[in-house]
């Protein structure tokens, strides 16, 4: 077997990860968000998530995975395999629509961008509704 014929199956084989992350994804989160999942940063005495908010978290969480194993095997399989500069404008194009994907995900999963620091729950962390009330 060729170096090309590895690395274009190793990409195949990251393509089928991604897609397999986001469908086990979508149903493990099924259970979890009927069971109540509570994401690691909300407080034990805050109000829980209704189960649907909770399950587009968690398939949120499972797609956000599963494009950057997609955008990992496009690199993959064009970068490393003769690459021109037509199969380099298509990965450009490719890694920044997943991208976007993925910073919009972020934003609905955490409420923040992915660049912005997570609350350390502290009083300047707080709300301004809840800072008023400290």
């Amino acid at each position: 077997m060729e170096l090309p014929e590895i690395i274009e199956a190793a990409g195949r084989y990251m393509d089928l990860a991604g897609v397999a992350v986001m469908v086990i994804g979508a149903v493990v989160s099924i259970p979890l968000a009927l069971r109540g999942f509570r994401p690691r940063g909300q407080p034990a005495g805050s109000e829980p998530l209704s189960v649907y908010r909770s399950y587009r978290q968690l398939l949120g969480r499972s797609i956000l995975l599963g494009l950057e194993l997609l955008v990992a095997a496009d690199i993959i399989r064009t970068v490393a395999v003769a690459p021109t500069y037509e199969s380099v404008g298509v990965l450009a194009i490719i890694v920044l629509i997943r991208t976007f994907l993925s910073f919009s995900l972020e934003l609905e999963i955490t409420g923040r961008w992915p660049w912005q620091k997570e609350p350390d729950g502290g009083p300047s962390a707080a709300s301004p509704a809840v800072r008023r009330t400290l």
